[in-house]
């Protein structure tokens, strides 16, 4: 407005020079105005651009992350199913286990239950037991006094039966088996080996020139066992040469088996029953 009033006091042809001149600087500096703000525009947009690809690569990047990121949620995932699956069977296996010692304590409750009944089961067998010793101890001193009895009524009758057959035994191995005896038979006691061994009855005797030793042996019911305790008697008087091959044993019985009387006969030895000791006597 200032310039336009300075205007018209110039010349006709001089204000329109100027006023060109003008319109030229105003369109001059609307141009320099448009290019500097299209450089700006330019570098603005440059910038955009470059932050756009920034901004994608972040965005590919977090894409990329974000995908990685699913496929690691899905891992979890799946390990938490397995986790979740686990836990469920260690919370199966606990209840059994719960149940298991449930059931252990009961049972052990009534072990305990059964124990106590034995532990007064042993005690009252314990008394009993030491009750039966002492009637053991009392049977046991009974039976020693019975043995002492029967061993004595025992030797009362194997006494009695060795007597008659000393008396008779001159006369039967006379008849019997063609034995002279030298003098009577006797009841005889000898130490062999340090050992006191009896003999129920012994004697000598001959036949012709030769020297005959006769031992005898009573026993009220003749066993194989006597037999074997015979045999073992001449086996050590004839080790010690108390008595010769020329030897007579004999056995003096009131009772046998027929398979002890055969088994002492195969091993030499005769068998004199007590009825024949009665004949010999008459």
């Amino acid at each position: 407005v200032q310039i336009f009033k300075l205007l018209e006091g110039i010349d006709p042809n001089l204000r329109g020079v100027l006023l060109a001149i003008l319109e030229e600087m105003e369109r001059q500096q609307k141009e320099r105005v448009t290019k500097d703000e299209f450089k700006e525009l330019k570098e603005i947009v440059a910038e955009l651009a470059e932050a756009q690809k920034r901004t994608a690569e972040t965005q590919k990047r977090t894409e990329e992350r974000l995908e990685e990121l699913a496929k690691a949620q899905e891992k979890t995932e799946k390990r938490l199913d397995s986790l979740a699956k686990r836990v469920e069977e260690l919370t199966q296996a606990q209840k059994r286990t719960e149940e298991r010692l449930e059931k252990l304590a009961k049972a052990q409750e009534k072990t305990e239950k059964r124990l106590d009944s034995l532990a007064e089961r042993v005690e009252e067998l314990t008394a009993a037991q030491a009750k039966t010793e002492i009637e053991l101890q009392k049977l046991a001193k009974g039976l020693k006094e019975t043995r002492k009895m029967v061993g004595g009524l025992s030797d009362s009758v194997g006494y009695g039966l060795e007597d008659r057959a000393i008396a008779v035994l001159p006369t039967i191995i006379k008849k019997k088996f063609g034995l002279e005896p030298d003098n009577g038979f006797v009841r005889k006691f000898l130490v062999i080996d340090g050992r006191e061994t009896e003999l129920n009855m012994f004697g000598t005797a001959h036949k012709g020139k030769q020297k005959w030793f006769v031992v005898g042996e009573g026993k009220a019911k003749l066993s194989k066992k006597d037999v074997d305790k015979f045999l073992k008697l001449l086996d050590r008087l004839k080790v010690s040469r108390i008595i010769t091959e020329n030897t007579l044993p004999l056995m003096v019985t009131y009772s046998t088996r027929p398979a002890v009387q055969e088994y002492a006969r195969d091993k030499g030895i005769e068998i004199i029953w007590s009825y024949e000791l009665e004949q010999y006597r008459g």
